[in-house]
């Protein structure tokens, strides 16, 4: 059976919100997600896993918030590969980079040896419930590229 960790960053509750559908996602997929908050987590745990979520919301005018810097730069000391990865995040379009830190995570998860397996996922503000829907997809086809075949 395959492990999947979901590790995030939320500010406002909006991330946190997805990181929550998603992980109904998963165990509607017949898994059991390990999910922690990024202030709560160690780089070194994902080597663990076979599946990686990550989350984050994109803070300021495109940087990682404070709560996943010091996850991030431990991420430099992690070996991910054979690792099937996902990134998501809440973001704010008034800025310029909408999302940023969803594609600043993907990139490090690839330099780490992860293979990114789908899109990030990027929600403006609070997911909506059609939004929830498909993060509960996203859960979902992170398991499947894990290897586990979904009935239905």
């Amino acid at each position: 059976m395959a492990k999947i960790c979901i590790i995030f960053a939320s500010m406002s509750g909006n991330t946190e919100e997805m990181a929550d559908a998603i992980a109904a996602g998963v165990r509607e997929a017949g898994v059991e997600p390990v999910v922690k908050e990024s202030m709560d987590a160690s780089a070194s745990e994902l080597e663990e896993f076979d599946g990686i979520l990550l989350g984050a919301y994109t803070w300021g005018d495109g940087e990682l918030p404070d709560e996943m810097l010091d996850f991030y730069e431990e991420m430099d000391d992690v070996d991910l590969a054979g690792r099937k990865a996902a990134v998501f995040g809440s973001a704010d379009s008034s800025y310029p980079e909408f999302g940023k830190a969803v594609d600043l995570l993907i990139e490090k998860l690839q330099e780490r040896g992860a293979e990114v397996v789908m899109e990030g996922m990027k929600v403006e503000l609070s997911p909506s419930a059609d939004e929830r829907d498909e993060c509960r997809a996203f859960g979902r086809k992170l398991v499947e590229h894990c290897g586990i075949k979904i009935d239905g």
